[in-house]
């Protein structure tokens, strides 16, 4: 396994795809394991060059336990990306979405391009009740029960009807994959404090906002106000649930492909 090692000692696991065309690095979501886009990889490696991350906190990294937050993990990133070679296509999804903003907003020489999926920019009443909830969960012990909850907010019904015994066993595996609980709720806790909404104008380079008009855990008008907030960012809504990239990873790679050609005029293969 690779790994960049980030300033304070934490080591973040990476992995990369691909050997010539388009650089771009796949940011994921709360859950943090870059496996997550597996589905999409398959789709672009053969003429882009990728670098999937998991979070500090998550997947195959490190799981310190200290605290986290949107702004500590977007370093980490925009430190693997100096480390391997610069300025990349940033996408992220939901949570990493978030951490695309602060990438654009903070270590903007890193960007070529922003895809936010499903994300917000400012926790909202519903937003803060959920996440509460959930975070309450895991300080509850309660793994398995925070696992199926977070099977029935990202997926469509047929999703869950299809894969009811894999999804049944990611319910079981809880206890393990989201251990230290502590860290897990504090990885929760810190969607809490993501705020940009306002500092969003500033950004000046390409950026699509991708909404799923089924999503009941970041509903579209999250990623309404993000587009809105950003000067001319491209606004695509796609059918499904929060979990848009994995049910349908075809639809997802398509939007990537065509919004990284037309924002790589400037940078192709830079």
């Amino acid at each position: 396994m690779t790994f960049f090692t980030a300033a304070d000692g934490c080591r973040i696991h990476y992995e990369t795809f691909g050997s010539h065309g388009p650089r771009l690095i796949l940011i994921p979501g709360l859950g943090g394991d870059g496996r997550f886009w597996a589905g999409v990889v398959g789709l672009l490696e053969a003429d882009h060059r990728i670098i999937v991350t998991d979070h500090r906190g998550a997947g195959r990294s490190d799981r310190p336990n200290s605290s986290y937050s949107i702004s500590l993990i977007a370093s980490d990133i925009a430190g693997l990306l100096a480390r391997t070679g610069g300025p990349a296509h940033i996408v992220g999804h939901s949570t990493g979405g978030a951490i695309a903003q602060v990438l654009a907003l903070d270590h903007s020489e890193l960007g070529l391009s922003y895809t936010i999926s499903s994300s917000w920019a400012r926790a909202d009443t519903r937003f803060r009740a959920l996440f509460s909830a959930r975070a309450e969960l895991l300080e509850a012990g309660m793994a398995e029960t925070y696992q199926r909850l977070g099977h029935v907010l990202c997926h469509e019904p047929s999703y869950l009807e299809a894969r009811a015994g894999q999804l049944e066993a990611a319910v079981t595996a809880a206890p393990r994959t989201l251990a230290p609980l502590a860290v897990s709720a504090a990885r929760v806790r810190m969607l809490l404090d993501h705020d940009r909404l306002a500092d969003l104008p500033r950004i000046a380079a390409p950026v699509q906002v991708i909404a799923a008009a089924g999503d009941i855990l970041t509903p579209p008008a999250l990623s309404e106000a993000i587009t809105t907030a950003i000067p001319g960012a491209n606004h695509v809504v796609v059918p499904g649930a929060h979990f848009h990239p994995l049910a349908d990873p075809e639809g997802f790679a398509t939007i990537i492909r065509r919004f990284i050609a037309e924002a790589g005029n400037k940078y192709h293969d830079r």
